[in-house]
């Protein structure tokens, strides 16, 4: 079960719920990823995240959960709702990792 006040968001990937989590370590490795997290935010806040900003997202937060696939086994998953589905995830992910929208759905 996900629990939204620890900042869990759940990606259904090939038909499997995953929980993903933005933690400490998680932060780390999206930086590394995809440069400076403030920059990060404001691209989706303008709406001008790339396909690669939302598998950063998604892979940091489902590696922080355990997720033991990588990159490339994200690429080429099924995501529930396509990629919009992984845009809002991403999304939701990124507010509940900083503390905001923790009753959105």
């Amino acid at each position: 079960m996900t629990n939204p006040f620890r900042g869990e968001v759940t990606l259904t990937l090939n038909g499997e719920p995953q929980v993903m989590r933005l933690t400490l370590g998680a932060l780390v490795t999206l930086e590394d990823a995809v440069g400076p997290i403030a920059s990060l935010i404001e691209r989706f806040e303008a709406g001008t995240a790339s396909p690669r900003d939302v598998a950063a997202v998604l892979l940091a937060g489902l590696k922080a959960c355990e997720w033991s696939g990588d990159a490339t086994m994200l690429n080429a998953a099924s995501i529930e709702g396509g990629y919009l589905g992984a845009v809002n995830a991403a999304v939701l992910l990124l507010r509940r990792g900083f503390g905001a929208g923790q009753d959105d759905n």
